[in-house]
């Protein structure tokens, strides 16, 4: 679950009536990993939002820069490890909205000394 985040971690949709799907899919997405970072998408926060539709899981996902090279590359990555982990069709969404340090996992936030 999410409470022990930074001020700036969503609560998922899926997480009320899914919480053992959004528990996998974080442990699964703890492989997707920034090749510049060398830190996964869940510890830097880049999963916005997960939904869970009848027939398929939505993900919304923002990237440390909108410009990042490597931005579509992580996107499939993303997808193909949620579909691997939930055993579900998985769709993303690309959002706009601006990342910045307080989105990333709080502990990994310590100690960076943000936090």
């Amino acid at each position: 679950m999410l409470e022990n985040a930074g001020p700036k971690r969503p609560v998922w949709d899926a997480e009320a009536d899914f919480p053992e799907l959004c528990e996998a899919l974080r442990t699964g997405l703890q492989e997707v990993v920034d090749p510049e970072l060398h830190l996964s998408v869940i510890q830097l926060g880049l999963i916005r939002n997960v939904k869970v539709e009848d027939d398929h899981v939505l993900i919304r996902m923002i990237l440390t820069t909108p410009f990042c090279p490597y931005g579509p590359a992580m996107l499939e990555q993303t997808r193909v490890k949620a579909e691997e982990t939930l055993k579900r069709p998985t769709h993303m969404e690309f959002a706009m909205e601006a990342w910045d340090f307080s989105m990333m996992d709080e502990e990994l936030g310590r100690e960076w000394g943000i936090f």
